[in-house]
């Protein structure tokens, strides 16, 4: 307010001031009195102030036209002027229009479209690093593979596009089935961008599929440090890596580090199961009994599973039936009540003849939840108690309709599988295999006609090896009829 009335005050005093000396100089009659050869000029007070005006306004004129000259001999030299500005500006306001149009086009599924006016746009705006990526993925969505290839391999060549041409071709290569190709072009992608997390993941996969496990325990390691991974899922499936990579290596002359890559998958997750079963079978290779049965049992508390039992039966192979009996006694009791654990003794005591024990120990799982083995272990029961040929056949019926009971499914899409992988076969999803009971009825078995996988070893008196032949001088017409129904329900499940 105060500046306001301050400029006020300044404007009224200074056309005061120039109206006073106007009226001095007209009073005085005083001029001014110009000669030009025999010309002369006289200019009175009011005229010589606006013949100075107007020779101002003259000099401002011609400066103006000096200057649009000068503008217009740079133009012409090739350098900038406000004239090279306005076409610029114009240039590039038809520039980002295009993009504009072309970034709309691809948003609604107008392939074509979107490569011209992303042509339109580099010929205008002459950045690639924004066109070419609209252009790229234009001829992606209009199907043209081959200028969609062009165009990322051009974007190689800029390190600020680098990323974007690398990642591009991987995934067209992936398109293509050609997965050698896709892994060099996600490792280099890796490199680039260690953080992105879609890279990661298409690393890890394709990494998993050509068995590069120990290039995958690294791409999980950073997926951990970024915090992209939980670290109880990191610990798994860095467990399952380990054990992958000590199966590829694991023999019967296995190596030392062999043998340490098997313990330290299964130290990473003991519910692992093949973990724990080759950590076992480790142990039992390097003459650590012990070690072996403690694995198998921590294995077994945690989840019951056939392998396991397997497992435990080769620490000892050579035992007798009631031997092994005895034996299993430690394992089955860590989960007396469990569905496998009476399964398994119900086998065992089938193994060792004593058929009402094996039905006590089955108790009513034929009844209250029917599976093809407990009811195969049934007809054995029956077979091996005498009963009607009629009641064992009527038990292998119901075998054969039943439920297979728990198999290695694919969380992701279902896949049933026969042994354990790291990556499904049907879906390639990695670590989404679990132990669980399928809702389809007439998937295949686990291990074929191996309905009673642990009758195995030297059994003595009339018991027989696992081939099905008996001891010398003995009677092994049971052990003989037990398999003799095995083979039957096996048959049956192939047809």
């Amino acid at each position: 307010m105060i500046w306001s009335f301050i400029k006020i005050v300044l404007f009224v005093a200074a056309v005061a001031a120039l109206t006073l000396a106007i009226g001095h100089l007209t009073e005085t009659g005083s001029g001014i009195r110009m000669s030009f050869g025999n010309m002369e000029f006289t200019l009175g007070p009011v005229q010589a102030i606006v013949a100075f005006l107007l020779l101002l306004v003259a000099m401002w004129l011609l400066l103006k036209v000096l200057g649009l000259l000068v503008a217009v001999l740079r133009f012409l030299n090739g350098d900038e002027t406000a004239v090279s500005r306005y076409l610029d500006r114009n240039r590039e306001r038809k520039g980002f229009q295009a993009l504009a149009d072309g970034l709309m086009a691809l948003a609604s599924g107008e392939g074509r479209v979107a490569i011209s006016q992303a042509t339109k746009a580099e010929k205008y705006l002459q950045r690639p690093e924004l066109t070419n990526l609209i252009m790229a993925q234009a001829a992606e969505l209009a199907g043209d593979s081959r200028k969609a290839g062009e165009v990322y391999k051009r974007l190689l060549a800029d390190d600020r596009t680098r990323f974007v041409g690398v990642r591009g071709l991987m995934m067209q290569k992936l398109s293509e089935g050609d997965t050698d190709t896709a892994l060099k072009l996600a490792q280099k992608a890796f490199s680039l961008k260690p953080k992105h997390e879609g890279v990661q993941d298409t690393l890890l996969q394709l990494q998993a599929s050509a068995g590069d496990w120990k290039g995958a325990r690294q791409v999980i390691g950073t997926k951990l440090k970024q915090g992209l991974l939980p670290r109880d899922v990191h610990r798994r499936r860095d467990a399952v890596l380990a054990l992958q990579e000590a199966r590829e290596v694991f023999s019967d002359e296995a190596t030392i580090e062999a043998r340490e890559a098997a313990i330290e998958a299964n130290r990473l997750s003991p519910d692992l199961i093949p973990a724990a079963v080759l950590a076992a079978r480790s142990y039992i290779q390097g003459g650590k009994p012990k070690n072996a049965v403690r694995v198998l049992k921590k294995a077994w508390s945690a989840q019951p599973h056939p392998d396991l039992a397997a497992a435990f039966a080769e620490i000892a192979p050579d035992e007798t039936a009631a031997q092994r009996l005895k034996r299993f006694e430690a394992l089955l009791s860590t989960t007396p009540d469990h569905q496998e654990s009476r399964l398994l003794r119900a086998e065992l005591n089938i193994a060792a003849e004593d058929f009402p024990a094996a039905r006590r120990a089955l108790g009513d799982l034929a009844e209250t939840h029917p599976t093809s083995r407990s009811l195969t272990i049934m007809a054995a029961i029956a077979r091996g108690e005498g009963e009607d040929d009629a009641l064992v056949r009527g038990w292998l019926t119901r075998a054969l309709t039943a439920s297979r009971g728990p198999q290695w499914i694919c969380d992701k899409c279902h896949a049933v599988h026969a042994d354990w992988t790291p990556t499904c076969d049907n879906c390639g999803g990695f670590d989404t295999l679990s132990w669980r009971e399928s809702a389809q009825a007439s998937a295949p078995m686990p291990n074929g006609a191996d309905m009673l996988p642990l009758i195995v070893g030297k059994p003595s008196g009339g018991n027989a090896e696992l081939t099905g032949e008996p001891s010398d001088g003995s009677d092994a017409e049971p052990e003989e009829d037990i398999l003799i129904l095995d083979e039957e329900v096996g048959q049956k499940a192939r047809n």
